[in-house]
């Protein structure tokens, strides 16, 4: 039996590309190809070939619960303290800006560093970690 080696992340969404552009531009992917002519998907590739692919298709129901399983945006990796927070609020910034939505910040305490949780531009959570 071999071993698998990659992944692809699946989103359901209600705007396929939109939702592939704000994926882009957070994780510094590409849109490999011509988009699908109708609408109903959108892929984001790591242009190194490194990363897992992203796979957004079109469903008719909306988002309903919070997500099963998330995204860690990994932006503050091997930084701690007040460092790790200063990157972890710019990359927040930047990601409003592209249409997230800041949910909160949870402090560094004895056990954890800070970390933020976001939603995309459909209402997807995810972690700056």
């Amino acid at each position: 039996m071999s071993t698998i080696r990659q992944i692809q992340v699946t989103f359901d969404c209600a705007e396929p590309e939109r939702v592939a552009r704000f994926w882009c531009e957070v994780m510094g992917y590409v849109v490999p190809g011509a988009p699908d002519p109708n609408g109903a998907w959108a892929v984001c590739e790591d242009p190194t070939g490194a990363g897992p692919r992203l796979y957004f298709q079109r469903v008719p129901e909306g988002k309903v619960a919070k997500n099963r399983v998330h995204l860690d945006v990994r932006a503050g990796t091997g930084l701690v303290g007040a460092e790790r927070l200063a990157v972890l609020e710019a990359e927040c910034a930047r990601l409003v800006a592209l249409g997230a939505v800041h949910l909160y910040t949870l402090y560094a305490d004895e056990e954890n560093e800070s970390c933020i949780a976001m939603q995309d531009v459909e209402g997807n959570e995810f972690c700056l970690d």
